[in-house]
């Protein structure tokens, strides 16, 4: 069963190297870069069997308006829940975040990635709880629909173990957004009329629709497991499901790394440039049908 996922900027950083990926058409702060680190079968065994699994740090306070999440809220049993498009691999499912518990906990591993170069800043909690709250609202927002395209937030969990149950901020390791977009009339990518009218018409017919992928990350104790290229296939997969021919993504010119994985996922250069990428020394690619 197929059971198969952008906002503004993305950074990702994969195995050990930075992989950052930039979305243009929200104006949203940059966000998060996945880094990926080797784990012997060994300590996954561990951490699968202790209690004291390695995970972010989530912060107490709840976010602002938000008094009734639960953090210690336990993760929805798989049996539960009635979802045909996830997707399995490994010791993990990939699916749309259903509780505003995940969607809190995507938009803190958000946070901490965007912030995790500079834990010694003396504010860097402070801002990353902000960060958050920020990010968390803004989710909830482009999934109803605010901004006139369709936009979900993909997470990845933990699959159920007999011998321990997981709360929902431990069972989420990953996240990404995808948003299902039309081009403008005129366009034939992402961006072309950099100086389009705010009131320009949208072509929304079959061929001019496209996905959009962003805001990709990893929880560092999840990293070197195949997560984030697994959301990648699940995004285009769905993205495909809902009549999309294209995909797109940014990614910074120098981020060979990036550019490299999207490459193996079959992503191609987007060969016209807007001065505005050229300003911003990034790449639009392209993955088609």
């Amino acid at each position: 069963m197929l059971t198969i996922s952008i906002h503004k900027p993305m950074l990702l950083r994969y195995s050990h190297v930075r992989i950052r990926s930039h979305q243009k058409f929200h104006k949203i702060d940059p966000v998060p870069f996945v880094k990926m680190e080797a784990k012997s079968s060994q300590t996954r065994k561990m951490e699968e069997l202790s209690v004291k699994h390695p995970t972010p740090f989530i912060p107490k306070l709840e976010p602002s308006g938000e008094p009734d999440l639960q953090f210690d809220r336990l993760q929805t049993s798989d049996q539960d829940l009635v979802q045909e498009k996830k997707f399995e691999f490994g010791r993990f499912i990939a699916r749309e975040a259903i509780l505003d518990e995940e969607l809190w906990t995507a938009a803190w591993l958000r946070a901490e990635s965007h912030w995790e170069d500079r834990a010694n800043d003396r504010f860097a909690d402070s801002y990353k709880r902000k960060f958050a709250d920020q990010e968390f609202n803004a989710i909830k927002r482009r999934r109803k629909g605010e901004y006139g395209q369709k936009c979900s937030c993909i997470i990845t969990v933990r699959k159920e173990s007999k011998n321990m149950k997981y709360t929902v901020v431990k069972s989420v390791v990953g996240t990404l957004d995808l948003s299902i977009r039309y081009l403008l009339d005129g366009e034939t990518f992402p961006g072309e009329r950099e100086k389009a009218p705010p009131f320009c018409s949208i072509n929304r017919t079959q061929s001019n629709r496209y996905g959009y992928i962003s805001n990709l990350c990893v929880s560092k104790a999840a990293r070197c497991q195949g997560i984030a290229s697994s959301m990648m296939h699940f995004a285009i997969r769905l993205a495909l499901l809902e009549g999309a021919e294209q995909v797109y993504v940014h990614v910074h010119r120098k981020n060979k790394p990036a550019q490299e994985l999207y490459r193996k996922m079959g992503f191609e250069m987007v060969e016209k440039a807007t001065s505005q990428l050229e300003e911003e020394q990034t790449y639009l690619l392209r993955f088609k049908t």
